[in-house]
C-alpha cells in the first residue's frame, strides 16, 4: 500500500518550491515523485504520470530525502570527471595555451585524446578525450580543428 501524507507540512513547501524554481529537470522530477508518493499515488501510477520508468520511481521513493532537496540531485549532471579535481582542470587549462611542439609532439594543435594521455603521464588521472572536452566545453574554450 502507498504511503500517504508521510511529508510534514514544511517538506511538502519545500519540495512544492524546489519543482517552481530550480532550474533543473531532474530535481523537479524526484521532487515531484515524492509529493505523489506522499498523495498515495503507487509507484506505478506515478511512473505512469510522469512518464518514466518504475526502477526511477522506486529509486527516488526510497532514497530522495525530503529535508535535503540537493540529494534528489541526479549524480549524473556533474559529469563523467569528477576525479578531475582544480589542480588537473587548471593544469590543462594551461595546457591547451601551450603549443604542443614546444613540449616535444610533433604537431601543431592539441586534440582532446592527446591532451587527455599528455595529462595521464603528467597527473596520473586518466580520462578519455570526450571528458576534456567536456571539461573544456565547460570553460567556453574550443579545440583548433587539426588534421591527427
Amino acid at each position: 500500500m502507498p504511503a500517504k501524507n508521510f511529508l510534514t507540512a514544511e517538506q511538502k513547501k519545500a519540495l512544492q518550491t524546489a519543482i517552481r524554481e530550480n532550474s533543473c529537470p531532474r530535481l523537479r522530477e524526484h521532487a515531484l515523485i515524492l509529493l505523489l508518493q506522499n498523495d498515495g499515488k503507487t509507484y506505478e501510477e506515478i511512473a505512469k504520470f510522469l512518464g518514466c520508468s518504475y526502477r526511477t520511481v522506486a529509486y527516488w521513493c526510497v532514497h530522495g530525502d525530503p529535508d535535503n532537496i540537493e540529494s534528489l540531485r541526479d549524480r549524473r549532471e556533474r559529469g563523467n570527471y569528477r576525479k578531475a579535481d582544480e589542480n588537473y582542470i587548471q593544469t590543462l587549462l594551461e595546457l591547451v595555451n601551450t603549443p604542443p611542439e614546444s613540449l616535444g609532439y610533433d604537431c601543431q594543435h592539441w586534440t582532446s585524446q592527446r591532451l587527455a594521455s599528455h595529462l595521464s603521464k603528467k597527473t596520473g588521472i586518466e580520462l578519455s578525450g570526450t571528458q576534456i572536452l567536456r571539461i573544456l566545453r565547460k570553460h567556453k574554450i574550443r579545440l583548433p580543428m587539426s588534421r591527427v
